[in-house]
């Protein structure tokens, strides 16, 4: 038996139910739910009750003092330190790493549209491409955040919240990530457990996806060298093409100023996420 903590949303649900499955026979796994600050405080912005592991942080004490055996995490919520003690222990495989616009196709949205996101790097990307665009704070689960979809022109979501979800918005424009460039691990799942746990460990090395490992392993590193205390909007997007993995990374000055946007290639993914990190702070600093 495998305790799996996992927050009690109906998309977390799935990303566990999704995790058992690949395991198999080789493990029961019984769900122990937990409630997090960002789930306690769903009105408040992310931004203003501790960005980034505010999704996590109790998932994870779950693991770390034996409430559960592993943590099942979208690979975007977490902060860029894992805690002592912890180790991600598999990434299974990617889904759909891009951004989608509901309710509107980007190029039919009028003039002055209002556009509803809890996320500062979609917020400043989207104005970059369209300095008319006015935003609205919109979080919630994605049940919620379809069911508001209509007060707004549009909303931002993840292609792989709808796709695991089975939902089918009326009109979807999803955004190549060379348009958006996602968040760090968008569309992976990663798995925790305790580094000392040997018999969990060798359980999920069989669920691991090489290719998907890689390539949030990159972008980790690019999230590693801005600094855990960076606030700034950023994201990346690493893909694996051969032995080679191409990278397209954003850093903006502000939560409203202006995007830069980097790409580079190389063999090593960790070196290139340091490497295209270090060329945005350079250029933020200018």
């Amino acid at each position: 038996m495998l305790r799996a903590a996992t927050r009690g949303s109906a998309l977390a649900r799935w990303q566990t139910t999704h995790i058992a499955e690949l395991l198999g026979s080789t493990a029961d796994v019984e769900p122990v739910l937990v409630t997090t600050a960002g789930d306690r405080l769903a009105d408040e912005p992310i931004s203003a009750i501790g960005g980034k592991g505010v999704f996590v942080k109790e998932v994870q004490s779950a693991v770390l003092f034996g409430r559960a055996d592993i943590a099942v995490h979208s690979a975007k919520d977490l902060p860029a330190a894992t805690p002592d003690g912890l180790v991600i222990a598999a990434v299974s495989r990617r889904a759909d790493p891009r951004d989608a616009l509901v309710g509107c196709r980007l190029s039919n949205l009028p003039q002055g549209a209002l556009v509803a996101t809890g996320s500062a790097r979609r917020r400043v990307q989207l104005r970059e491409l369209r300095p008319d665009l006015r935003f609205a704070e919109l979080r919630g689960n994605i049940g919620t955040r379809l069911e508001k979809a209509s007060d707004y022109d549009a909303v931002v979501m993840a292609k792989a919240a709808l796709d695991r979800l089975g939902e089918h918005p009326s009109v979807v424009d999803v955004l190549g990530c060379e348009v958006m460039v996602p968040q760090v691990g968008q569309g992976a799942l990663a798995v925790e457990c305790r580094a000392d746990d040997h018999r969990v460990l060798a359980l999920l090395a069989a669920i691991q996806d090489p290719v998907a490992r890689r390539e949030v392993d990159a972008e980790r590193a690019f999230l590693t060298t801005l600094g855990g205390d960076c606030t700034l909007p950023a994201g990346a997007h690493a893909h694996v093409r051969g032995h080679t993995l191409a990278m397209r990374a954003v850093l903006a000055d502000s939560i409203d100023g202006r995007c830069h946007t980097v790409v580079g290639e190389g063999d090593d993914g960790e070196a290139l996420g340091q490497e295209l990190a270090r060329q945005l702070l350079d250029l933020v600093a200018q």
